[in-house]
């Protein structure tokens, strides 16, 4: 229905001149005596109504939960019937409250859910939680909706399941071939859940660390929200060569899930894999040289994005697949298509990249692509400014070949190690590569010792991605560029043009990514990304629309986090009330969008936004 608004503006103005001019008589006549009062007058016809307006809404953050002091808020993954799953990552150990749906501190890596609501049928406006101001509140889960209930924390060992149980402990982690433990790994982060029937299926969670892992429980839930574990398992990575620092990850759209494997890539944006990898006295390997002892660790099989095939069988498969490159993984999602596939790399001097596989559901072969950013004319503000995209070609590989070239690194060990040489990729020979030179060069040239002299191959654009992709044109300067997430159904509406989201049209979808930190490579003043420095630690989410055949090509600013108050110290740097270093961010069915905090504030938060208000 519309509505017609007369055009009052000149007959008010006269009325208003008149007024005035009475007021003035009235004001410089003389008084007299008050007369007798005359009758009331007849009733005028009543006016028009009033034109509605329509404000829009402000953009608001709600506060859906805090996570005890220490922790960051990780593993946020919503699942068709509405359930939330995140985790309390690294709390600190000096946490001794309980609440009394638990009755457990939380003082070690904890896996949860709020449970008793359904994050997908949420009213519009919801009630933000309260900043922690007690004890009490600081040390424990405080939510918006629902109750934060624990399903496991490291060590765990589930002693009632029996041989159902996990012996060895969640997240704990031993040597491949010594079976000696390494670690208890605090830091539980991605969840994934694949369902098997209505109320019930299996979490996976990525444990982040050096080396790292991932679980598996069976859980269900009763008819009251309540979730129980039915049975616990750590996925064997053995047969790849072990993992680790598995950060953030997706479930594919076939039903499996694919971790990261992150900060083991021993890398800089102006460096290669670091000569020092095999230096005796480089003591940062030694947890990863105790997960192969006896053998010496090949950087070449860290870094990737690896897959769980029959995830819900007794053994569930691991699949590296080093044809989406290798750097410092924080995600990757899987376009509703089957093959496209968006991966974020974290680190300072990142970039973006793109892997189109051959075959739908296949990851083993495909092209490799960096993104080429071009800031907007005359714009640095990072509440305001985007960038256009376009799509630089790497290489074309499959794992096969890859992981032949990775294996001619294994065998490498300290008495390899010869100062002022390197063992590993150089910068020399990822540049003869992008050169397109027929041959590596040799030692004296700045060449590896591995592939001195020998013919030309692909190896660099798999094996050390961003140098490659940054010697092809793509932008290597994003800082902390964290997860990327779609919502599967409101994309395959809005792209594939299939039905997927009741109760609304879909016509656009978008792409989601969190930036921890808006700063270093991102506003130096150089190169492609020059933002200015207003909201720096304080980080932000962005956004790419898009397009046929999944593809984008424009990244813009959604929510920005407060100015970054550099006078400052602590928390206090960053507006508890705004986005503090936002993580990882997941998109709802109804379009909005879950951001988790990886900051410096006391309690982290994970929030929820209306982009659509924007």
């Amino acid at each position: 229905m519309s509505t017609t608004v007369r055009n009052t503006k000149k007959y008010n103005k006269a009325k208003l001149s008149l007024l005035s001019l009475s007021v003035l008589l009235a004001l410089t006549a003389c008084d007299g005596d008050d007369g007798i009062p005359g009758a009331d007058g007849t009733d005028g016809t009543d006016g028009a109504d009033a034109p509605i307006i329509v404000v829009p809404a402000t953009p608001v953050l709600t506060r859906l939960a805090t996570v005890p002091a220490g922790a960051e808020v990780t593993g946020a993954f919503l699942t068709d019937e509405g359930d939330l799953f995140f985790n309390v990552q690294h709390p600190s150990d000096a946490n001794v409250e309980t609440d009394k749906v638990n009755d457990k501190a939380f003082n070690k890596g904890t896996v949860g859910v709020l449970r008793g609501v359904n994050f997908n049928n949420l009213p519009k406006n919801v009630v933000s939680s309260p900043v922690p101001t007690s004890d009490f509140e600081r040390q424990t889960v405080v939510s918006a909706l629902g109750e934060y209930q624990i399903l496991g924390q490291t060590n765990d060992i589930f002693a009632d399941l029996g041989d159902k149980g996990l012996a060895k402990g969640l997240g704990v982690h031993y040597g491949i071939v010594t079976d000696e433990k390494i670690i208890e790994n605090n830091a539980p982060d991605f969840n994934g859940f694949i369902t098997t029937g209505e109320g019930e299926g299996y979490l996976f969670t990525n444990w982040e660390s050096y080396p790292g892992g991932m679980s598996r429980m069976k859980i269900e839930k009763d008819d009251f929200g309540s979730w129980s574990v039915k049975e616990a398992m750590m996925i064997d990575f053995d047969k790849v060569g072990g993992t680790a620092a598995n950060c953030f990850g997706s479930v594919s759209p076939w039903g499996t899930p694919l971790t990261s494997e992150e900060w083991i890539v021993n890398t800089t944006v102006d460096s290669t894999t670091s000569p020092s990898w095999n230096d005796p006295s480089n003591t940062n390997t030694d947890n990863i040289e105790a997960l192969t002892a006896p053998d010496f660790p090949n950087p070449y099989r860290y870094g990737y994005i690896a897959e769980i095939t029959d995830p819900t069988s007794a053994e569930p498969v691991v699949v590296k697949h080093y044809t989406i490159g290798r750097y410092e993984h924080e995600n990757s999602t899987v376009m509703p298509d089957r093959k496209t596939v968006y991966a974020s790399q974290d680190d300072t001097g990142g970039v973006l990249f793109k892997f189109i596989a051959d075959t739908p559901e296949d990851l083993s072969s495909g092209i490799l692509y960096g993104a080429k950013l071009k800031q907007d004319k005359a714009s640095s503000e990072p509440a305001t400014t985007g960038f256009d995209v376009t799509w630089v070609e790497v290489a074309r590989g499959d794992n096969t070949t890859i992981e032949a070239w990775i294996a001619e690194y294994d065998g490498i060990d300290e008495d390899d190690y010869d100062t002022g040489r390197s063992s590993y990729m150089t910068l020399e020979d990822v540049q003869a590569w992008a050169n397109g030179d027929a041959t590596y060069p040799s030692v004296e040239n700045g060449g590896s010792t591995v592939t001195a002299g020998q013919p030309m191959d692909d190896r660099a654009a798999f094996l050390e991605s961003r140098q490659a992709a940054k010697m092809k044109g793509a932008t290597a300067e994003w800082r902390k560029l964290e997860g990327i997430s779609i919502n599967h159904d409101r994309a395959l509406e809005a792209v594939g043009k299939e039905e997927a989201v009741a109760d609304e049209d879909v016509m656009q979808a978008f792409m989601y990514y969190g930036i921890a930190d808006i700063d270093k490579t991102m506003i130096d003043g150089e190169g492609d990304i020059q933002l200015s420095a207003r909201v720096k630690d304080c980080g932000g989410v962005y956004r790419s629309k898009l397009e046929e055949n999944y593809n984008i090509s424009r990244i813009d600013p959604v929510v920005m986090g407060g100015t970054y108050r550099s006078s400052l110290t602590g928390a206090e740097r960053c507006d508890v009330n705004q986005l503090s270093q936002p993580d990882n961010v997941i998109v709802m069915k109804d379009g909005r969008i879950i951001i988790g905090e990886d900051g410096f504030q006391e309690n982290n938060t994970l929030w929820m936004y209306d982009p659509k208000s924007k």
